[in-house]
């Protein structure tokens, strides 16, 4: 009986944390304290990295997301943006509408509609309001895991910390990064809806990813928060055939 009901306990829980991986799930903090968060982290990073002095990058960066923002119904205004020193072939959204492009990620999208498919995926993750997604994914899965270990302690569970640890690397690599994954692919989805109606040739999405597949080097696919490049482009053609 005693086995039954730690199961039972472990069961639960599982359940319960398997509950931020559906699509439809609860958010657990407002829209303005995410946008607070991104804020505070996109000073950070003004002060960690170097602001790039590539004109003709800024200048493109600019062209590219006032077209899309006006594309998508966005009041510019309220958005910031910004290309920064990097070699990584990265660019990020922060809620609060603030979105960074490296200067790595300008040399491997070199047309503007390339860039396009860069700046509306991230345009996208801000509209879907992934980045509350994300964050209540975590708490989430902090507070299951929270739980879990209590129950385990009351009952005074032998291997309690081998049992944690191994519930922790399971919601790591079967809830929360899957769940992540999914955000990529929708972002892509609508950033490639977005780059249609603003006028850029969506094949340009495939062009690129083309690009990122040659210039890097990957970790198996269910170890990443993002979708394989293969994984993606199959996705891409599949998106753009739709249209």
């Amino acid at each position: 009986m005693r086995s039954m009901t730690i199961r039972s306990t472990i069961f639960a829980s599982i359940a319960a944390l398997g509950l931020v991986a559906c699509d439809d799930g609860p958010t657990l903090v407002s829209e303005q304290q995410v946008a607070q968060m991104g804020l505070q982290e996109w000073n950070a990073i003004q002060q960690q990295v170097p602001v790039s002095n590539n004109a003709a990058y800024q200048n493109r960066l600019d062209r590219v997301t006032r077209r899309l923002l006006d594309a998508a119904g966005e009041n510019s205004s309220r958005w910031r943006w910004q290309v920064f020193q990097s070699p990584e072939p990265n660019a990020f959204a922060l809620p609060g509408n603030r979105i960074g492009v490296f200067s790595g990620m300008m040399q491997i999208a070199s047309t503007d509609a390339e860039l396009a498919a860069v700046v509306g995926h991230e345009i996208a993750h801000l509209q879907a309001n992934h980045g509350a997604e994300r964050v209540s994914a975590q708490m989430a899965s902090e507070i299951g895991l929270s739980v879990l270990d209590a129950a385990l302690g009351a009952r005074e569970v032998a291997g309690r910390e081998q049992i944690g640890s191994a519930l922790g690397m399971g919601v790591q690599y079967g809830v929360l990064l899957p769940y992540s994954r999914r955000n990529e692919l929708e972002a892509d989805r609508l950033g490639i809806a977005l780059m249609d109606a603003a006028g850029y040739d969506p094949r340009a999405a495939l062009t690129f990813w083309e690009k990122m597949s040659r210039a890097s080097s990957r970790s198996p696919e269910f170890l990443t928060t993002h979708p394989a490049p293969n994984t993606r482009i199959q996705q891409i053609e599949a998106i753009i055939a739709d249209l």
